[in-house]
């Protein structure tokens, strides 16, 4: 289970993270902070985390990550650089990005459902998930739209969501 953070869930994302179980994670995005404040938002955050055993990954480089004490990084897969140690997810979108993720441990595969993100924005849908899912040579993680009950219902190795899971 992967909680993603960005402006919309920031003043609940505390009580979020402190709702996850053990072992799952968060991808820190709020691009909308600046740099000196993402990363204090970020190293608060981290240390909460650690407190409930989860793995904190950072969006941005390898390279960024590993300097925030990140355990990994998350983007798409020219983004990512160079493996540095951490974990490395990637985004994809379809078959072309899919292919491009191959160097990552996972790819979040999206969007599976319609989305507040992407209002009105193409959407895969369970079935064409599936398929893509099944051409991946890395594990899937369902992004888009996603609760635990439709997740159960994907063969996918877990699920990322915003409103979700805040």
């Amino acid at each position: 289970m992967w909680l993603l953070s960005d402006a919309r869930n920031d003043a609940v994302l505390a009580r979020a993270i402190r709702r996850l179980p053990r072992g799952s994670g968060v991808i820190f995005r709020h691009y909308h902070l600046d740099p000196a404040a993402r990363a204090a938002r970020f190293a608060a955050l981290r240390k909460l985390g650690r407190t409930r055993g989860l793995v904190l990954v950072l969006a941005g480089s390898a390279a960024l990550a590993k300097r925030w004490g990140a355990d990994g990084a998350y983007g798409d897969a020219t983004t990512l650089g160079r493996r540095t140690g951490g974990l490395r997810l990637a985004t994809a979108h379809g078959p072309r990005e899919l292919r491009r993720a191959a160097g990552a441990d996972a790819v979040l595969l999206s969007p599976v459902h319609a989305t507040r993100s992407h209002p009105g924005g193409r959407v895969l849908g369970p079935l064409r998930f599936q398929l893509l899912a099944r051409l991946s040579r890395r594990p899937v993680i369902a992004l888009g739209g996603m609760t635990a009950r439709r997740a159960a219902r994907l063969q996918c190795h877990g699920f990322a969501a915003i409103d979700g899971l805040s």
